[in-house]
């Protein structure tokens, strides 16, 4: 064995190996020929080249922002729909040479190049891998521009997003809403847990309300960019989901009736304030809601800028303020048909019962005034509502005392929120004895409840409620919950919304109802009544005047009306109904210190009512005369018989 293996071992060359081992050397020194040529290709001959490409080629993920769903009024026209708008912004880390960048940015978009790249700032880490947006809606020319100058802007991209557009500027503005960027505080809420910074949502009104359904879905796309940051390829991409529509209970027409109502009378007048609502008398639709003055929400569309951001919230008027669901007036004599309910439902008098009033009412040592100096003489409970007769309500609320007006008033819906789902309502307030003692520490006087009887003193209400009070005034009974929405889209068609159920009843029997309704009706529409300019032809309207004081009568009594400074002005209030027979429609008009209700108010609501019954008999095919002119019967003389002094 051992013989055998030491043979092996000392044999000579393999004859085999000693053919293949060159061609493998020269396999083996081509290959690395080849490596080194290219090697020598790319890292010398084209190293610049594919260094810039490789730092300058990336992949990036770009948000496609979904356009918001329209807002559309009862018949289907838009409110708010959405508007592509051109915009630029910068990549922080694609930028060469910051300085001359912004400069010339500056000149091509008519801005503060200086204040450009102050609002980029100096970011870094991540921070420069984020685009920043410098221009949210460019014009045409703007565009244009920059378009031809990308070239020599690296860093600097255009793009297009979604902007929301409200077709009628201020019409509706309050209860459309705004939208804005969302905040900090709202970004650590659990209904926002799907939202990232910088996201606009809506911030109020009906933008806010429904914001689940109008925001829709953000989509994205891959695209990979150049070292100056322009698009050269994308990858792939996933579609926004628009939001869906909304389908509101508003009447456009009867939305820009009101709104022309509040315009001045003549050029150089201001415009008037106040607020205006118009309900469905049956199920509590929101026919028209004005409040003003109003604001452009396409001021807040793109960001609102400093000027007009301190102009709104500087302005003594409140633009930004729902004047119709936060606004708090005392009722006046508007409040007088609540008191009558009261009455009758309590049977502290007849309706045939008179009161004389000899133009004042003595309680004590005191004296309260009628708003007719004269007098009404013997009045019974129609007259004196025809009448707006003061004495006669002082009577019958000491009568009925604070507590038992307070008990029919809140049951009417006063002194706590209809419901409406918008935010910032107010409850207004409807004092009580135990109230006053728990928030004065005092006992309830006689005299304040005279006070009260007539809407004045501690009562609050808003004109929303006033609305909601008179319909349940005219539809026997039932307090509705105001609705706002009809219908939404789901699964791409619109889905009604139910009608809320009423909230309660007034406690009045409809008899009683029927006389006071009666009494409204005297107050538009025979000689004598405070509500004459109401009047529609054709149509029996009902309603009631009210004069809210500001500043106490002392202040004032001894100047005229436009001697007075308006903020010290009296409110004026005009709630209505009709057709008196079966009422279909409610409107409740505050003429923020217009004066009188039957001179300031009643006129807004006598052109929400007409435009209301103009296009119900345009639907029928029949023609309604657009004049208080063309009234049948002489309806012009007997308008003008028509007192507007007082309430």
């Amino acid at each position: 064995m051992g013989g055998g293996d030491h043979g092996r071992l000392g044999a000579g060359p393999d004859p085999i190996l000693d053919e293949r081992l060159p061609l493998l050397v020269v396999t083996i020194l081509l290959v690395f020929a080849i490596f080194g040529v290219r090697f020598f290709q790319l890292q010398i001959l084209r190293g610049e080249e594919f260094e810039g490409i490789a730092q300058g080629n990336a992949v990036r993920l770009v948000r496609l922002e979904s356009p918001r769903g329209d807002i559309i009024d009862r018949e289907g026209r838009v409110l708010a729909t959405t508007r592509p708008a051109f915009g630029v912004e910068v990549m922080p880390s694609d930028l060469r040479r910051p300085e001359v960048t912004f400069a010339a940015l500056g000149l091509l978009i008519d801005g503060d190049g200086e204040a450009l790249r102050q609002r980029v700032g100096k970011p870094r880490g991540r921070l420069r891998f984020q685009p920043v947006r410098l221009a949210g809606d460019l014009s045409f020319d703007q565009l244009a521009r920059i378009e031809s100058h990308l070239y020599a802007l690296p860093g600097v991209m255009t793009d297009v997003q979604p902007r929301r557009h409200y077709v009628g500027g201020d019409l509706a503005a309050h209860l459309l809403g705004t939208i804005g960027e969302i905040r900090k505080d709202q970004l650590t809420a659990r209904d926002f847990a799907d939202y990232r910074p910088g996201e606009v949502i809506g911030q109020s009104g009906v933008e806010s309300l429904l914001e689940p359904r109008l925001r829709g879905k953000a989509g994205g796309r891959n695209v990979v960019v150049n070292v100056a940051g322009r698009v050269v390829e994308v990858l792939d991409e996933v579609p926004a989901v628009p939001g869906g529509s909304v389908r509101l209970t508003l009447d456009l027409d009867l939305q820009q009736a009101a709104e022309e109502a509040f315009l001045p009378n003549a050029v150089g007048e201001p415009g008037k304030l106040g607020a205006a609502v118009a309900l469905d008398a049956r199920s509590g639709d929101v026919l028209a809601l004005v409040s003003k003055p109003s604001f452009d929400p396409n001021a807040f569309a793109g960001g609102v800028d400093s000027a007009t951001w301190r102009r709104l919230t500087g302005d003594e008027w409140r633009p930004l303020q729902n004047r119709a669901i936060s606004g708090q007036y005392p009722p006046g004599s508007a409040y007088k048909p609540i008191v009558a309910a009261a009455m009758l439902a309590e049977k502290v008098a007849v309706p045939q019962e008179r009161v004389f009033c000899p133009g004042s009412f003595t309680l004590g040592r005191r004296s309260y005034r009628c708003w007719k100096k004269e007098g009404h003489g013997s009045v019974d409970l129609r007259d004196a509502l025809k009448k707006s007769c003061d004495v006669y309500f002082y009577t019958m609320g000491l009568r009925l005392g604070i507590d038992r007006i307070a008990k029919y008033a809140e049951a009417f819906g006063l002194g706590r929120r209809t419901g409406i789902p918008l935010a910032q309502e107010k409850p207004g307030l409807i004092p009580t004895s135990n109230w006053k003692l728990r928030r004065f520490g005092e006992k309830w006087m006689a005299g304040e409840t005279v006070s009260a009887s007539i809407g004045q003193g501690y009562d609050l209400v808003t004109p929303l409620q006033m609305a909601v009070a008179y319909a349940a005034l005219a539809n026997g009974g039932k307090v509705l919950t105001p609705r706002l929405v009809l219908a939404q889209a789901e699964d791409g068609r619109m889905v009604e919304e139910p009608a809320p159920e009423p909230v309660g009843t007034a406690g009045v029997s409809e008899a009683d109802l029927a006389r006071i309704l009666d009494a409204l009706a005297a107050v538009v529409e025979e000689p004598g009544g405070t509500g004459g300019r109401s009047r529609v032809p054709g149509v029996r309207v009902g309603g009631k005047t009210g004069t809210a004081q500001v500043v106490r009568l002392d202040h004032t009594k001894d100047l005229e009306e436009h001697e007075i400074p308006i903020r010290y002005r009296d409110h004026a209030w005009f709630v209505s109904f009709a057709p008196v027979e079966s009422p279909e429609i409610v409107v409740s008009v505050l003429a923020e210190h217009g004066g009188h209700g039957g001179s300031a108010a009643a006129p807004i609501a006598q052109k929400i009512l007409a435009r209301y019954f103009e296009k119900k008999r345009a639907a029928a095919g029949e023609a309604l005369a657009t004049s208080p002119g063309a009234a049948p019967g002489g309806r012009v003389a007997a308008a003008a018989e028509v007192g507007v002094a007082g309430d």
